[in-house]
């Protein structure tokens, strides 16, 4: 089952590298005065840019990733089975997106599957181990940025802290699917 998840876990960065590669865009030393104009490079070289796709699966795959595993591994600590699935439909549907060229990107990329019986409360604290994880990147991203220690590495850090807000601030709304439902009903349930 390890064998399994590692897999998922790897086409998953591998698909989110590649959908996120046409908006984060890997910070260029020099300029190319004819790429500006879009002469010289195909649309597939857009599409494929190995740089590009390194740089935003560096940013964007411990948004994702760290977030379930912050499910799966609290769920594990109240001794149910978690075992992380990458989504098929959300995945391809990204890459349809970035395909197509489309300008907003939706899609759920994986989830982990919890089988067990537990309180509202530990449901509660399971739910909000994934959005917990983007808070703490965020912050950590943040604080990088305030005391200026990574100059070099500032767009990174900057990308991360925007990405890390944003889902954190979504997988907190109170919908029925998302994170912030599970953890509002598990408190409710819990304390009223």
């Amino acid at each position: 089952m390890l064998l399994f998840e590692i897999i998922q876990i790897a086409i998953t960065i591998l698909a989110l590298g590649f959908i996120f590669s046409g908006m984060i865009k890997s910070p260029k030393l020099e300029s190319d005065p004819l790429e500006q104009y879009g002469y010289g490079k195909s649309r597939w070289h857009d599409l494929l840019n190995w740089e590009n796709i390194k740089f935003a699966m560096m940013i964007t795959a411990p948004a994702v990733i760290l977030h379930e595993l912050g499910h799966k591994f609290s769920a594990m600590g109240y001794g149910l089975e978690a075992v992380y699935h990458m989504s098929y439909f959300g995945l391809a549907l990204g890459v349809i997106l970035r395909l197509v060229g489309f300008g907003f990107i939706f899609f759920i990329p994986g989830y982990v599957a919890i089988s067990g019986a537990a309180t509202p409360l530990a449901h509660s604290v399971i739910a909000f181990a994934g959005p917990g994880i983007n808070l703490a990147l965020f912050l950590i991203s943040w604080f990088i940025l305030e005391k200026d220690y990574f100059p070099q590495h500032a767009k990174a850090f900057y990308l991360s802290k925007q990405i890390n807000l944003w889902l954190f601030i979504l997988n907190m709304l109170p919908i029925p699917g998302i994170d912030g439902y599970s953890v509002y009903t598990g408190l409710f349930q819990t304390f009223f």
